[in-house]
């Protein structure tokens, strides 16, 4: 199952297709007892968009028959064994794929010429992505993190380990020869090598950097890299050679710091706003300053989820079984905030209650 969303991957997602390209979409748990009700919730949907496809007279039987067998394969490779929040399924001719999210998508099924991307967008926004590079003198390891898990990535030719020459130690340490771990030109063209690496990942998926490592080796990659000058250094050594538990947990409370902060900042600059008459709040006027391409700056609860209904000038709440609910009008802001350049941050739930949790700085 996919995780990682990166710009080119959004992009292919995004091209038109042979009709019908299936979205098929359900949410997921992770723990008992809720989780139980997956697998029965994930074959009625499938089995829906089969029915879609046996019943829309403009799907031929042999592109019917065609998707179909990519459903099953891409059924196939779910594994809810590992599932997160929500589920998704693409499948159209010669091609499937299956994304778990961090994020509750709504059940839907949708046929079209382009597969439905906005809640991979939201759940990519809402997990903040980032990097981490933990080093050491010998092997760096590049990691992707998200919400509440890194995994190792091998972007860029990582991981990187350096041969080590021959050498006699013994005759080292009886010359006074034997040098520090970060101290000897081979150390430092190997970090070079690492940042030159790590600098070609950012550019292709720009994201937020730490850096663990040694104290020494921390410094001498500020001193011969470029890409990490503006990385957070978290003092910890061994997690090159590391699992992912073990980077995760040290990455936690740097983490959970930065949240914080960066909250903080948030409703700083939402209270600014008001003050200069640039400030919006609710989803009503979110979804139209948004549609105009006038919001700055989106901040959203964590959780906030909304079913509405779409009147043309204004929302109203619905039902998610009225035929023509928006189950995820968040995620529908969300993209559209993103497509227009807007900065959109997720803040902890309970951040923006006089706001009904979402509000926004507007550009104009």
């Amino acid at each position: 199952m996919e995780h990682a969303l990166s710009p080119a991957t959004l992009a292919e997602l995004r091209r038109p297709r042979p009709y019908p390209a299936v979205s098929v979409l359900t949410p997921t748990h992770r723990r008992e007892p809720e989780n139980g009700q997956d697998p029965v919730r994930l074959r009625n949907v499938v089995t829906e968009a089969r029915r879609r496809l046996e019943t829309d007279p403009a799907v031929t039987r042999e592109r019917r028959n065609e998707v179909v067998a990519q459903l099953d394969r891409a059924l196939a490779e779910v594994d809810l064994a590992h599932a997160e929040d929500g589920l998704v399924i693409f499948a159209a001719p010669g091609e499937h794929q299956v994304w778990s999210l961090a994020r509750a998508v709504p059940e839907r099924v949708v046929l079209s010429d382009t597969f439905l991307t906005r809640n991979l967008v939201a759940a990519q926004a809402a997990e903040r992505p980032f990097w981490v590079l933990s080093i050491s003198a010998d092997h760096v390891t590049l990691w992707s993190g998200g919400e509440d898990r890194v995994v190792q990535d091998r972007s860029g030719g990582f991981p990187l380990e350096r041969r080590q020459e021959n050498f006699d130690p013994e005759r080292q340490m009886r010359t006074g020869g034997l040098p520090s771990t970060f101290s000897d030109e081979g150390t430092r063209q190997f970090l070079r090598e690492a940042d030159a690496a790590m600098s070609a990942v950012l550019r292709e998926q720009p994201r937020p950097l730490y850096v663990t490592g040694e104290q020494a080796g921390l410094s001498l990659l500020d001193e011969v890299g470029s890409a990490v000058k503006c990385a957070v250094h978290v003092p910890h050594g061994g997690l090159a050679h590391a699992g992912p538990e073990a980077v995760w947990q040290a990455l936690r409370p740097v983490l959970e710091a930065e949240s914080r902060k960066d909250a903080t900042a948030v409703v700083r600059e939402l209270t600014s706003a008001r003050g200069h008459r640039t400030y919006a709040a609710g989803l009503d006027e979110l979804w139209q300053s948004a549609r105009e391409g006038r919001v700055r700056l989106l901040a959203v609860e964590e959780n906030f989820r909304a079913t509405v209904r779409d009147l043309g000038e204004h929302l109203v709440p619905a039902e998610p079984g009225d035929l023509d609910a928006r189950d995820d009008i968040v995620d529908e802001i969300v993209e559209q905030c993103l497509e227009t350049g807007a900065e959109v941050r997720f803040v902890p739930d309970g951040t923006l209650v006089d706001a009904d949790g979402i509000a926004g700085v507007l550009r104009y």
